[in-house]
């Protein structure tokens, strides 16, 4: 029996049971690629291929994507390049974008339709890196024979979605290697090094969707993806996804007015004291700016210097 038909006989065995390791993600994503997407695992597919056309508007739509993805893309590349990688920047329909490869290693990537323009998503070429990471939303390692199509299991890919400033899935970021000798512990570190990749993506992307405003990253998070877009009267514009998650906040509540302080759970004043604490802040800011020259500070707020004295014993301002 050949390699390919043992795999086949694999996918339909544990696809088709019931069994723990049927109910595996692997084993899920099998079941999808055959009762959803009417693939076999012995067919000869490749991935389909956009026209130029097509492929010119998936780039076009994706503009600020890949200018937030062009530098950590090549500095990755610059660690992985050398040990047979492929690095893959894929759109949410697992249209391949952006890559990068040695010329050395280009013909066998090429050759398996890890290419520009290909689409690599469950539909097309059943279970993969990047089409299992869109469609289960969430990091994998698709290893060999964990693919669906025996034509992809020379293949072993290490994934990782990426999602824009509103949270939303946006696009795959994909090592793979042909690599024999490839061992689940570096596939794991390459993964690793992925997910630290994306991480900068979604920061470089939710920067440059707020440029004007304060980004303010979430105290007490395990996580530095946790950030705000918080405009000059203080209300929240944005949030990542992970913040999100962490303060229970959605779309709709950005929209209505969200202020910071009320999203993080700060003490809350009532109207009067609001206004006490914005004057107190003002006075404060206006001060550091003179660098404590009273008579300056005051000449700034368009006031006399004994008003200021007066605001500043109030506020209890030294």
């Amino acid at each position: 029996m050949n390699v390919g038909c043992k795999h086949s006989d694999t996918v339909y065995s544990i696809a088709l049971k019931g069994s723990t390791a049927a109910r595996s993600p692997i084993a899920a994503s099998w079941r999808r690629c055959l009762d959803v997407y009417g693939l076999s695992p012995d067919q000869a597919a490749k991935p389909r291929t956009l026209d130029q056309a097509a492929f010119r508007q998936a780039r076009e739509r994706m503009d600020d994507l890949i200018a937030a993805s062009t530098d950590e893309l090549d500095r990755l590349f610059q660690t992985v390049g050398r040990s047979g990688c492929c690095l893959v920047l894929a759109d949410a329909q697992g249209v391949v974008l952006e890559r990068r490869s040695t010329s050395g290693d280009d013909a066998d990537f090429r050759r398996l339709g890890l290419w520009e323009q290909a689409e690599w998503s469950e539909a097309s070429v059943g279970t993969n890196g990047i089409g299992t990471a869109l469609a289960d939303e969430r990091p994998v390692i698709i290893h060999r024979e964990q693919h669906f199509l025996s034509a992809n299991i020379a293949l072993s890919c290490a994934t990782v979605p990426v999602r824009d400033h509103r949270g939303q899935l946006a696009a795959a970021l994909d090592i793979s290697t042909c690599r024999h000798d490839v061992t689940d512990l570096s596939m794991n570190i390459l993964a690793q090094a992925l997910r630290d990749a994306a991480l900068r993506v979604e920061t470089n992307l939710f920067r440059m969707a707020f440029p004007m405003a304060r980004i303010i990253m979430l105290p007490n998070t395990v996580t530095p993806a946790a950030l705000l877009a918080v405009d000059s009267d203080d209300l929240v514009l944005g949030a990542t996804r992970a913040a999100r998650m962490a303060l229970q906040i959605d779309d709709q509540l950005i929209a209505a007015g969200l202020p910071a302080a009320d999203a993080l759970r700060e003490k809350h004043h009532d109207a009067g004291d609001d206004l006490v604490e914005a004057e107190r802040s003002a006075l404060k800011r206006v001060l550091s700016r003179a660098k404590g020259n009273v008579s300056r500070a005051a000449q700034l707020l368009g006031i006399s210097r004994a008003t200021l004295h007066r605001k500043m014993k109030r506020f209890d301002i030294h």
